[in-house]
C-alpha cells in the first residue's frame, strides 16, 4: 500500500497518545515507518495508547505539549523527520465551552508552533495537518460542504479549527512557496468511530460504557445527522495524502475532505440503535437536552478526494459500526491480545481497499 512510500521514512506524529493518533502510529509501523510520537499523556482511562503498549511499538515517544516551543522544536530537530502528521488538538466540542482559552491555545497557537518547528527542521518535506469537518461555517444545508466553502464555527472548538484552516492557507502562502520548504496540506474528516476511543461526550464510547455498566444509553440529540466513518477511513486518506506530498510536493498542498458517501450519513439515534443491535444488548433512551449548541446537520462533499487523490470510502456505515463494536466486545469480554486484534483490523481493512 502507498507504494512503500513510508518504508524507512521518519515520521513525526503529534497526538500519538490519542485515539486516532494511536491507530495511525500502529499503521505507520506496519508500513515500515520510523515513528516519533509527541503528545500529552493519555487523558482517558482506559486509553488505547496504554492498553496496547504503543510506546514500545514505535521508535520514540515523547510526552510533551505543542505549546512548549523549546521541547517541540528540539524533539523534531533531533529526530529529523521526512514528514509530519499533526493530530494533536483539543478535539471536544462540549469541552470547548468550559475551556475556550485552552481550546484556542492548543488548536491555533499549538498548530502554529508545529508549523514553525517543521520550518526550522530542514529534513521535513511534507506536512499533513489534520483539522475537522466542523471547520466549515455550518448552515445545516442538505448537501456536503466543499473544500472551497467559507470557514466558521458556532462553538469554540469548531471556530478554532476554522481558524486553523485559514491560518494554514496564510502560512502556506507566506512561508512555504520556495523550493526548499515543505509541502503542507490540510485534512478534514467527519465523525470518526472505532475501537479504543474513551473520550467524554462521544456517542459510541458513551454507548459502550453504558452497555458494560448495565445502564441505559442516553442520547441528547437523536435526529442530528453526522458523517460517521470508521477511524481507518480518514487515516487511509491522511496516508494517501502524505504519499502524494512526498512524491509530488506542493501540487497536493491543499485542503481535502475525507468522509463517507451520503448514503452512509446517519442520525445519532440510528447509530446508537445499531450499536445495541451489534452488541446484542442495551437500551437507548432520549435525555433532556442542555442549552449548549450542537449542529443538527453536517455533511462533507468528498468529490475532490475522489478525483484528485483517487481516494474513496471502503466501508459502509454498518461495517464501521460493526467493526467498532467487535473491538470493544473483545476488549471487555475476552482475553484477546488487543494489539494483535487491532493489527488484524488494519490488515483486513487494507485488503478491502479498492481505489482509482
Amino acid at each position: 500500500m502507498f507504494y512503500d512510500i513510508y518504508k524507512n521514512k521518519k515520521v513525526f506524529l503529534t497526538g500519538h497518545t490519542g485515539f486516532k493518533g494511536s491507530w495511525l502510529a500502529l499503521w505507520l509501523t506496519m508500513l515500515g515507518a520510523d515513528v516519533c510520537g509527541y503528545s500529552l499523556a493519555p487523558n482517558t482511562k482506559p486509553s488505547m495508547f496504554k492498553e496496547l503498549n504503543i510506546e514500545e511499538k514505535i521508535s520514540k515517544s515523547v510526552i510533551g505539549d505543542i505549546l512548549d516551543v523549546n521541547l517541540l522544536e528540539q524533539t523534531m530537530i533531533d529526530f529529523q523527520p521526512d514528514i509530519v502528521f499533526h493530530l494533536a488538538a483539543q478535539p471536544l466540542v462540549r469541552l470547548s465551552y468550559s475551556e475556550p482559552v485552552l481550546t484556542y491555545q492548543t488548536n491555533v497557537i499549538g498548530t502554529l508552533n508545529v508549523f514553525e518547528a517543521a520550518r526550522k527542521c530542514k529534513s521535513v518535506k511534507a506536512f499533513v495537518n489534520v483539522t475537522t469537518d466542523k471547520c466549515y461555517e455550518n448552515k445545516e444545508v442538505e448537501r456536503g460542504y466543499r473544500e472551497d466553502e467559507p470557514m466558521g464555527g458556532y462553538d469554540m472548538y469548531s471556530s478554532s479549527k476554522g481558524c486553523v484552516e485559514i491560518m494554514s492557507s496564510s502560512y502556506r502562502r507566506s512561508f512555504l512557496q520556495d523550493d526548499g520548504t515543505y509541502a503542507m496540506a490540510t485534512a478534514r474528516a467527519g465523525n470518526v468511530i472505532g475501537g479504543g476511543d474513551w473520550a467524554l461526550d462521544r456517542l459510541i464510547p458513551d454507548c459502550v460504557v453504558a452497555i458494560n455498566k448495565g445502564e441505559k444509553i442516553e442520547i441528547r440529540n437523536p435526529v442530528a445527522v453526522r458523517p460517521w466513518q470508521h477511524v481507518l477511513e480518514p487515516l487511509s486518506g491522511y496516508l494517501l495524502l502524505g504519499q502524494k506530498l512526498l512524491e509530488y510536493g506542493k501540487k497536493y498542498a491543499e485542503g481535502f475532505n475525507f468522509g463517507p458517501d451520503e448514503k452512509n450519513v446517519l442520525r445519532v439515534a440510528d447509530v446508537a440503535q445499531k450499536v445495541v443491535d451489534f452488541y446484542g444488548k442495551g437500551e437507548v433512551i432520549v435525555q433532556k437536552r442542555d442549552n449548549l449548541h450542537e449542529a443538527g446537520l453536517l455533511m462533507l462533499n468528498i468529490e475532490k478526494a475522489k478525483k484528485v487523490l483517487g481516494w474513496k470510502p471502503t466501508l459502509t456505515a454498518d461495517d464501521a459500526i460493526k467493526n467498532t463494536v467487535e473491538w470493544y466486545k473483545h476488549f471487555y469480554d475476552d482475553n484477546t491480545d488487543m494489539y494483535k486484534f487491532t493489527l488484524s483490523q488494519i490488515e483486513q481493512y487494507s485488503e478491502k481497499i479498492i481505489w482509482d
